[in-house]
């Protein structure tokens, strides 16, 4: 009987999982986009819209240190009570 349910309960998660949208997002029939950011001439684009900002996905770098250096003593840095 456990079978038979882990069974089921898989077989419906695979299912769901399978059943995503993957076609490009466009507004709703008769709904309008999004009113202009304040300061903003123009209402931005869809694909403005969709498009993060450097602050939101900053580009990473492959090499963190660009200088190997000694680092200063610490005169906070105490050992726990």
């Amino acid at each position: 009987m456990t079978t038979h349910r882990a069974l089921a309960v898989t077989a419906l998660a695979t299912a769901l999982a399978g059943c995503g949208s993957t076609q490009a997002l466009k507004p709703a029939p008769g709904v309008p986009l999004p009113v202009a950011p304040y300061g903003a001439t123009a209402t931005p684009a869809i694909g403005e819209l969709l498009t993060p900002s450097v602050q939101a996905r900053p580009r990473r770098t492959g090499e963190v240190l660009t200088r190997s250096q000694e680092r200063q003593s610490d005169e906070y840095d105490l050992p726990p009570r």
